[in-house]
């Protein structure tokens, strides 16, 4: 099963650089991730971005960053698991690192996912 573990950011919290312990920590954790084949790929994601809404059969491009925007993803983590329950568990082992912060979880389903015909 793969899971998309997303950070998100509603522009509340102060944003400072993390600490050289913070990054050691994370550094080793992913390293652990990717060694055990349950990391698959991970970063952090541009503010703003651009937003493509189609409608009616036109689409429309706009580029960010967009003041009604509640809260943004400013990071993410795509991860093989065997079960939802591991994935909340590497994100709390994540988040123990990180510090204060909100994410979500959401799994991820692909071609291979589909029923065969």
């Amino acid at each position: 099963m793969r899971f998309l573990m997303m950070t998100t950011d509603d522009g509340s919290a102060n944003a400072a650089p993390p600490d050289e312990k913070m990054q050691t920590e994370m550094g080793k954790f992913i390293e652990e991730m990717a060694r055990a084949g349950v990391l698959l790929a991970t970063g952090g994601l541009e503010p703003g971005g651009t937003r493509i809404k189609s409608s009616g059969g036109k689409v429309t491009v706009l580029d960010g960053p967009f003041a009604e925007a509640k809260e943004t993803v400013v990071g993410f983590a795509l991860i093989e698991a065997s079960s939802r329950e591991e994935a909340i568990e590497l994100s709390k082992r994540f988040w123990q690192i990180v510090g204060d912060g909100e994410g979500v979880i959401q799994q991820v389903f692909g071609p291979e996912d589909l029923p065969s015909a």
